[in-house]
């Protein structure tokens, strides 16, 4: 396996919500998530490993729609997936719904829809 900067464009949070939230997902509105298991696909072309570590924290400032997600107390990051794939594609490749349109996809030109889906209960 590479070195965590070399090679890797593209992640994914498995993330676990245990409870039902209703969120303000920033500009995007305000959102019910079912409880359950949900898949964030990032990327970041410098700083990778920063980026991904950034997600992990609790206290940070609300910048990306995953922020929003993420800064909810029943929400935990249970896995982190690396790829040298990109965005788009490692997206279109795993199941579940969508959630919210355009989550996560403000620069997706490939047609995902969103980039968090939700993959069902626990």
């Amino acid at each position: 396996m590479p070195a965590p900067e070399e090679g890797f464009v593209t992640y994914q949070l498995l993330i676990h919500l245990a409870r039902p939230a209703r969120l303000r997902i920033g500009a995007l509105g305000v959102y019910d998530f079912p409880a359950g298991r949900y898949v964030y696909t990032g990327s970041a072309r410098r700083n990778f490993e920063a980026r991904i570590a950034r997600h992990l924290r609790r206290e940070k400032q609300l910048r990306w729609h995953i922020d929003y997600l993420l800064a909810d107390p029943g929400a935990e990051v249970v896995d982190v997936l690396r790829s040298s794939q990109p965005e788009c594609e490692v997206n279109r490749r795993g199941g579940g719904n969508i959630m919210v349109a355009g989550f996560g996809a403000g620069d997706c030109r490939a047609g995902c829809g969103s980039h968090l889906k939700y993959c069902g209960e626990v």
